[in-house]
């Protein structure tokens, strides 16, 4: 298997133009345990083409290099390539869907690319409800990241 698409969605009671923010490199700084990246464009505001370095979640060995493909802050949407050289390739997308004025649903899709046998296994191995999980964590964070500020 060389390819695989997953999709999660999830409600906080926040509007969508406080969450939408969070889903850039800057923004992750302030929710997600550890988040760091370097920045290869000038500054920390998020646009198309806006590239930035991280270490990579998935295997602490490798780093991942971030490009903004899509940067729709109108519409609540972004999406980016994640590169992990040698490994695989994640089409990152992220919509904030205005529920109510003060309640947003999140819906985040990753498609996985493999480039090496390395990402084919991870690709093969990580399942729907591993996907679940994971997604399920970034509301658990988000919650508590607005905690936190209230």
């Amino acid at each position: 298997m060389t390819s695989k698409s997953f999709k999660a969605q999830f409600e906080l009671n926040r509007s969508a133009d406080e969450l939408f923010p969070l889903f850039s490199a800057e923004g992750e700084t302030l929710w997600v345990p550890g988040w760091d990246y370097i920045a290869v464009s000038a500054g920390k505001e998020l646009h198309e083409d806006y590239v930035f370095l991280t270490e990579n979640h998935d295997y602490a060995t490798t780093n991942a290099i971030w490009l903004v493909k899509k940067h729709e802050p109108d519409n609540y949407f972004v999406q980016f390539y994640k590169v992990e050289p040698e490994d695989k390739i994640a089409v990152v997308s992220v919509k904030c869907e205005v529920v109510s004025k003060s309640r947003t649903q999140v819906t985040v899709g990753y498609e996985y690319i493999a480039l090496s046998d390395k990402g084919r296994d991870f690709i093969s191995d990580h399942s729907d409800e591993d996907y679940v999980a994971f997604i399920g964590e970034w509301k658990i964070l988000l919650e508590m990241y607005f905690e936190d500020k209230d």
